[in-house]
C-alpha cells in the first residue's frame, strides 16, 4: 500500500509538468503561426495597394512627378477630350487613358508618362483653360474617375494596347495599316456617327513650292500626284507624288495633315482636304460621345471599339 502512495504522487508530477510543456509550447506555436498569418496579410494588403495605388511618374514642364495614377488618368481626360463630352464618354476615356498607361508600364522598366504618350494638363494649366468653370468641369471628369476607379482593359487576360484617337473618317482603322502590327482587338469597325460632326471635313492649302519643300522633293512647275491605294476605311495606304511614292501615315505627318483620308486638288495651289481627325485606330473619342448622347455606357463604347474585350478590375 505504501509502495502505491509513493509512486502516485510522482506520476502526479510528471503529469501536470508535463502538460504545463505541451501548453506552453502550443502557444508558443499560436503565436509564431499569428505572426507568420499577419505577415502574409500585410504582404498581401502591400501587393494589392502596388498593383493599383503606386504612384505615376510623369515627366511634366521639365521635371518629374509623382502622382496617384488616377489623379494622372484625370489630368489626361482632360487634356484629351472637352469636359462637355457626355459623362459615358468621359467614363470611356478615363477606362482607356488609365489602360493606355498600365500597358506602357507594364512593358518598359521604370517608365515615365509624358505628353509624348497621353496628353496631361495639371491644375494650374485647367484652371486657366476652364476659367470660371473649373469647378464645375473639374467635378464633372472627377466623377468619371471615380466611377470606374480601377477599372481597365484586358485581352485573353492581358492588358489590352489602348490606342485611341480624335475622330474617324466614318471608319477606324485596322492597327497594322498604320503601326504595322496587329492585335485582334484593334480591328476596323464603322463609326459612322463622326460624319455628322461639323469639323469633320478640313481643307488646308499649300503653295507649290511649300508642298514639294514639306515632301523633300525637287522644286518644279508642275505636279503630278496619283492615290497608289487605300486601305478598307477609305483611308490614303500609298500616294505618289512627282514618281516619289509615300506610305499614307509618312504624307500626313510629313505636310502636318488631320488625317490619311484626304482628296488632293491642283490648281495654281494644292487644296487638301481631309475627313476625320487622328491615325484612326482604336476608340474614337468624339464617336464614343456620339454613342454617349444615343444612350449607350462607357462599357458598351469600350467594348465596340475595343472587338473581345474584358473590363477587369484591379
Amino acid at each position: 500500500m505504501k509502495k502505491y502512495m509513493i509512486i502516485i504522487p510522482i506520476l502526479l508530477v510528471f503529469y501536470f509538468v508535463t502538460l504545463d510543456y505541451k501548453n506552453n509550447r502550443l502557444e508558443t506555436e499560436k503565436k509564431d503561426i499569428a505572426v507568420n498569418f499577419d505577415n502574409i496579410k500585410e504582404e498581401e494588403t502591400n501587393q494589392g495597394n502596388n498593383s493599383y495605388n503606386d504612384s505615376v511618374m510623369v515627366s511634366y514642364n521639365g521635371e518629374n512627378i509623382n502622382m496617384p495614377i488616377d489623379d494622372y488618368v484625370l489630368g489626361v481626360v482632360a487634356c484629351e477630350v472637352p469636359a462637355s463630352f457626355n459623362i459615358e464618354a468621359l467614363k470611356a476615356m478615363s477606362v482607356v487613358a488609365r489602360t493606355f498607361y498600365l500597358y506602357k508600364n507594364s512593358k518598359i522598366d521604370e517608365y515615365i508618362a509624358s505628353n509624348n504618350d497621353q496628353c496631361f494638363n495639371n491644375e494650374d494649366v485647367l484652371r486657366n483653360k476652364w476659367d470660371s468653370n473649373y469647378d464645375k468641369y473639374y467635378n464633372l471628369i472627377k466623377d468619371a474617375v471615380d466611377a470606374t476607379q480601377g477599372e481597365f482593359i484586358t485581352y485573353d487576360n492581358d492588358i489590352a494596347q489602348t490606342f485611341y484617337f480624335s475622330m474617324s473618317n466614318g471608319k477606324t482603322e485596322n492597327l497594322e495599316n498604320v503601326f504595322s502590327e496587329t492585335r485582334p482587338y484593334l480591328v476596323s469597325v464603322d463609326s459612322s456617327w463622326d460624319k455628322n460632326l461639323s469639323s469633320y471635313e478640313q481643307t488646308v492649302n499649300f503653295s507649290l513650292v511649300e508642298f514639294l519643300n514639306k515632301l523633300g522633293l525637287e522644286k518644279s512647275d508642275t505636279v503630278i500626284v496619283d492615290i497608289v491605294s487605300k486601305t478598307n476605311s477609305g483611308r490614303v495606304q500609298y500616294v505618289e507624288v512627282n514618281g516619289v511614292q509615300f506610305k499614307g501615315t509618312e504624307f500626313r505627318k510629313m505636310l502636318g495633315l488631320r488625317s490619311t483620308d484626304f482628296d488632293i486638288y491642283l490648281s495654281n495651289d494644292i487644296s487638301i482636304t481631309t475627313r476625320g481627325y487622328g491615325h484612326g485606330v482604336g476608340m474614337s473619342q468624339y464617336g464614343a460621345n456620339e454613342m454617349a448622347k444615343l444612350g449607350y455606357t462607357y462599357k458598351d463604347i469600350i467594348k465596340y471599339y475595343y472587338r473581345g474585350v474584358d473590363i477587369s478590375k484591379i
